[in-house]
């Protein structure tokens, strides 16, 4: 983080910033065979949750916006929909998923909120 720019300041960042690092932990104790699959999926779809908040955060144009915010939400379904193939897979049984859950929660909460917020303008 080497700018100080105004979407650093968006507690939606702040949650989705430690959603990636959940995310993150998550993938470390999947299974070795994984790696190239549900491994990089998820890792893949939580950078960019965090990522177009913060590109929808800097553009100037509400439609702009909106669609950055929308494109992190579906971000937040698709980890959610490899979550439960990885439940049912029992590959989580071992892994808390208490912050996991708050942060991704969190992150859909306030998101679905900035979006609502850009239609009524």
């Amino acid at each position: 983080m080497l700018l100080e720019l105004n979407h650093q300041k968006l507690d939606v960042y702040t949650f989705s910033k430690q959603f990636v690092l959940e995310c993150y932990k998550l993938t470390k104790i999947l299974p070795s065979e994984e790696k190239f699959s549900m491994c990089s999926q998820i890792r893949r779809a939580a950078l960019s949750v965090h990522v177009n908040i913060a590109e929808g955060a800097s553009r100037k144009c509400e439609v702009e916006t909106k669609r950055y915010f929308e494109i992190s939400r579906g971000s937040i379904i698709e980890i959610d929909a490899a979550l439960d193939i990885a439940f049912e897979l029992k590959y989580l049984v071992n892994f808390d998923t208490t912050d996991l859950n708050l942060s991704m929660v969190n992150s859909f909460k306030l998101l679905t909120g900035l979006i609502k917020a850009t239609q009524k303008n």
